[in-house]
């Protein structure tokens, strides 16, 4: 097993030091998932939600939550992040939307807190936006799915 790196020789929080680190392209993708009753999601896919698009919401909000990752998450370095793609897939059989953010950046550090930031943000959006009609919905399986770029190379969650 690795070591923390966000420790330092006493086990006290640090930030990591990326000052000798190569500028590389570096992209994550994360996913994760919302649950809902079957009356809300039916107003989420034909647009009868009250407080109006929430998919055209929750995307905004996703990559505004990229960006403002090192604001939120205290050891996470700032990143001029090139690109951020929110994307939804409603899957009525369960009554819910997966959340898929992709996070591209040329820099000297990863990309994954930003694009699992863009998942939650969207996701609590969504949750914000139906919450007067639906106070089951569940938020679940956030998480990393594919990470490139950098030192440690090639990640793909189950490959």
């Amino acid at each position: 097993m690795k070591e923390f790196t966000h420790l330092d020789e006493k086990g006290r929080a640090r930030m990591v030091d990326v000052t000798e680190k190569d500028i590389t392209l570096r992209q994550a993708v994360a996913q994760g998932t919302v649950v809902m009753q079957p009356e809300t999601f039916q107003k989420i896919v034909t647009g009868g939600m009250k407080k109006g698009d929430v998919l055209g919401v929750a995307k905004v909000a996703g990559i505004m939550g990229a960006k403002q990752t090192a604001e939120l998450i205290p050891m996470c370095h700032p990143l001029n992040i090139t690109n951020v793609e929110i994307t939804f897939n409603p899957v009525e059989e369960k009554h819910c939307i997966e959340i898929e953010a992709q996070v591209k950046v040329e820099g000297k550090t990863g990309v994954e807190m930003e694009a699992l930031t863009a998942v939650a943000v969207a996701a609590l959006t969504i949750y914000d936006m139906c919450k007067a009609v639906d106070r089951e919905i569940v938020i679940t399986d956030i998480r990393l799915v594919e990470k490139k770029g950098g030192k440690s190379g090639h990640f793909v969650r189950g490959g």
